[in-house]
This record gives C-alpha cells, structure tokens and sequence, in this order.
C-alpha cells in the first residue's frame, strides 16, 4: 500500500496572524531553520518593524511583496542535451518556480552576509530588492543575463 506524501500545499497553508498574507506565511515557514518557526517569525517580523521606520510612506508588507515580485525571475537557461551535448536552453519561468527561486535567492543573500544580525540583513535585503538593487537581484540579473546570451539555442526549447 502506498502512503500519501504530505506537501506544504496552498490549501494546508494558513496566512500569518499579523498581516494575513499567504505569501508571507510561505516566506516564514522558508526561512525557518531545524523546525523553530517562533525564531523565523521574529526574525521576519523584526525585519518588517525595520522597514515600517526605514520606509515610512508604503506598508511594509507592501515593501516585502514588491521585493518578492522584483527578485521573480522570468526566463533562465535549462541543461538539454542535443545530438552528443549540452546547450544551455532559454526557457519561460513557470509562476510556482518563480516564487520559489525568489525567496531561495533572498534567503541565501541573507544567510550569506556574515557580522550583523539576521533581522537587519534581511530588511536591508528586502528594502534593497524593493529598490530593484541588493545581491538577490543580482542573482536574478546574472540568470537573465545567462538566458540572453544563449538565445541562440532558444530553437531546442521543448
């Protein structure tokens, strides 16, 4: 008998207590270390009260989801072998694997950044892709990049 897989569905999903925001809820539960979602809260909501002083014109909800909505990549290159090799393929990024890369690419330029603490790295991280710059973006640069310099495999897309 085969047992049913549990994921981390939409529909299990329940929108966080302070802003009732799915996405938030998601972003929390991905920043969470060894299973101390209490820790991950903190840390995002420490984060939010940075902005709410550093941003005082837009919510900061507001500021994390435009952030989220800037890092989204929209074309990246894929591995597909041809005829004995590789090219690296340009290909449409689907909605689930751009926010999922987002908030990777946000986490990692978080976890990456060493001597301060984690709530400032990451309201620095969040205003920063807010403003379109910081080292998510650049991440998210650097694969579009990638996608325009191998348009011209573009033809092997499947």
């Amino acid at each position: 008998m085969a047992f049913k897989k549990w994921t981390a569905s939409p529909k299990q999903l329940a929108p966080d207590a302070v802003y009732g925001s799915k996405l938030i809820s998601k972003f929390i539960n991905c920043i969470m270390e060894d299973g101390k979602k209490a820790v991950a809260q903190k840390v995002f909501y420490g984060a939010m009260d940075m902005i709410a002083k550093k941003i005082k014109d837009v919510p900061p909800n507001e500021v994390f989801e435009k952030a989220i909505t800037n890092v989204k990549p929209i074309i990246e290159v894929r591995s597909k072998r041809v005829g004995g090799s590789n090219y690296q393929v340009p290909m449409q990024v689907n909605s689930k694997r751009q926010l999922s890369l987002a908030i990777r690419w946000i986490r990692e330029a978080v976890r990456a950044g060493k001597g301060r603490a984690t709530v400032a790295r990451l309201a620095d991280e969040l205003m920063a892709a807010y403003k379109g710059e910081g080292t998510a973006m650049q991440t998210r640069e650097n694969v579009h990049r990638m996608a325009e310099a191998n348009k011209a495999f573009s033809h092997f897309a499947w």
